[in-house]
């Protein structure tokens, strides 16, 4: 005798950040309701409310869709390939990875995601943050180690130094190509490993004689 056959559960949490996505992409914050997420993933509004706390809790899950694969991704390829190569690899997964939430990013800095002063969804966001910044740092402590980074600045704040020049670049106006808004990837990391003055960059560091001192060489 046949069985019956079981029927597949489709993914509704994934249906749901799909159709938020879209929606959240187009229009602004406050303009989206959780009804209008709910007809687009075809879904009653209660079953988002098993998934989601509420709007701002969408918003956050959505904007950080793929975050685990990719730091997963970014941390298969440390210490694998040498430094310079893993940096640009590091650079351009994470650029496609802001790139393709540019108009949800874009809501955050702008001020018209979640409410400013939900401190809850903030902390949240700087732990994600946090972590790129942790791999970033891994792959530069290898830049390091073959001499190709600098020792006396911190590997974490020269990550964070690069994951804001990323960010920043990724959420340009778009371009032809959604992951070219910006610049190349490329211009990014010759910034970041030369500097835009490297020749200035000696006189920056030197001390700057004291108004005193300059007297007194000059007698």
């Amino acid at each position: 005798m046949n069985q019956p056959r079981t029927r597949r559960r489709p993914d509704r949490r994934r249906d749901i950040i799909r159709a938020a996505e879209q929606l959240f992409r187009t229009r602004r914050f406050h303009e989206i309701t959780l009804d209008e997420v709910a007809r687009r993933a075809r879904v009653g509004k209660g079953t988002i409310y098993l998934y989601f706390k509420d709007k701002d809790e969408l918003f956050f899950q959505t904007a950080t869709e793929g975050f685990e694969e990719l730091c997963a991704r970014l941390q298969q390829n440390l210490c694998a390939v040498p430094f310079l190569r893993q940096l640009r690899e590091a650079a351009v997964l994470i650029t496609r990875f802001f790139a393709s939430r540019r108009q949800i990013f874009r809501m955050l800095v702008e001020s018209g995601g979640p409410r400013p002063n939900h401190a809850a969804f903030h902390q949240r966001a700087m732990e994600h943050r946090q972590r790129l910044v942790a791999v970033l740092a891994t792959v530069l402590r290898q830049g390091v180690a073959e001499g190709a980074v600098r020792q006396d600045v911190p590997a974490e704040t020269l990550a964070a130094f690069l994951l804001g020049m990323l960010h920043t670049r990724s959420i340009a106006p778009a371009g032809p190509d959604p992951n070219l808004a910006g610049g190349p990837v490329e211009t990014v990391i010759e910034l970041f490993c030369n500097g835009a003055c490297p020749g200035a960059a000696r006189a920056v560091r030197r001390p700057r004689a004291t108004h005193k001192e300059s007297h007194s060489g000059s007698t």
